[in-house]
C-alpha cells in the first residue's frame, strides 16, 4: 500500500472533487533505473491525454526515441509544485495549446526494485484534456519533441505493444534501457485506453467515481507481452486514496 505525501494528497483530493475521482493504479516494474524514475528534480509526472477537436488524442515522439515510437504526452512535477500547474505548464510548453480539463482519469503509483518498502518509485497522474484553441508547437526546445501524431483512442493498446516491444539496449540518453523504460511507459497508455473504454458513448462523456458505486477491487489482467512479474490492480474508488 502507498500513500501520497501529504501536499500530493490534498491537491489529488481536490483535483478528484473537481475533475471526478480517477483509478487509482498500482504497477510492479522489474527495473527503475532510466529516466524519468532516476531523476532527482521531480516527484512523479502528469499525463496529458489531448482530445483534439475530431476525438482523436495528440501523441508526440523525441529524437532520442527508437524509430517509429509515439506516445502520450508526460512532463515532471516538482516536489513543491502543484499538480494542476505541472499539467497547464507542461501542456504550454509541449503544445502551445488552449486546452479544457475535462477528467481525472487516472493516478498510478510505480513500485521498482531498490525502493523502501511502501514508498513509490514514481507517480503518473493522468488527465484528459479537451483542445479549445492554439496552434500546435513545441515553445521548450529542450523538450526535444520533434514530432506529433494523432491517433484515434482505439489505437492506444498498439501502441502500448510497441512500447512494451522495444529491445533492451542501454542508452545513455535515457540512463537505462529501452525495454525497461517501454514497458514503464506502457503502463499509462493500457491504463487510459480501459478508461476511455469504459466511457459512455466513446469519448463524450466521463464517467464519474462517487460513492454510490459498489465497493470492490479489481485486478487488470494484461496480455502476457507484459512481463509477468509487472502487476497491475486498479483499487476501487470509493475507498480513501491510499494505493
Amino acid at each position: 500500500m502507498y500513500r501520497l505525501p501529504a501536499h500530493l494528497q490534498a491537491d489529488v483530493e481536490a483535483l478528484s472533487a473537481r475533475y471526478g475521482r480517477p483509478a487509482l493504479v498500482t504497477a510492479r516494474l522489474a527495473d527503475g533505473l532510466f529516466d524519468p524514475l532516476i531523476k532527482t528534480d521531480r516527484i512523479g509526472e502528469v499525463c496529458m491525454v489531448i482530445r483534439r477537436p475530431g476525438g482523436m488524442l495528440l501523441t508526440a515522439r523525441k529524437d532520442i526515441y527508437p524509430p517509429g515510437v509515439f506516445r502520450l504526452l508526460t512532463g515532471g512535477i516538482g516536489h513543491d509544485e502543484r499538480i494542476e500547474a505541472a499539467l497547464l505548464r507542461e501542456v504550454a510548453e509541449e503544445t502551445s495549446l488552449e486546452v479544457r480539463v475535462s477528467r481525472f482519469l487516472a493516478a498510478i503509483a510505480y513500485d521498482a526494485p531498490g525502493w523502501p518498502a511502501g514508498t513509490a518509485a514514481f507517480y503518473t497522474f493522468a488527465f484528459l484534456l479537451d483542445e479549445l484553441g492554439g496552434v500546435l508547437a513545441v515553445q521548450d526546445p529542450e523538450e526535444r519533441v520533434e514530432a506529433f501524431r494523432a491517433i484515434a483512442p482505439a489505437d492506444l493498446p498498439a501502441l502500448a505493444a510497441t512500447l512494451e516491444g522495444l529491445e533492451g539496449r542501454h542508452d545513455q540518453a535515457i540512463g537505462g534501457s529501452w525495454q525497461s523504460w517501454g514497458r514503464f511507459r506502457a503502463v499509462v497508455h493500457r491504463v487510459v485506453a480501459d478508461q476511455l473504454a469504459s466511457l459512455p458513448q466513446g469519448l463524450s462523456k466521463v464517467r464519474t467515481f462517487g460513492h454510490k458505486r459498489t465497493p470492490g477491487l479489481l485486478v487488470w489482467s494484461y496480455p502476457t507481452t507484459m512481463l509477468t512479474d509487472e502487476v497491475f490492480t486498479m483499487h476501487d474508488t470509493t475507498e480513501p486514496m491510499t494505493f
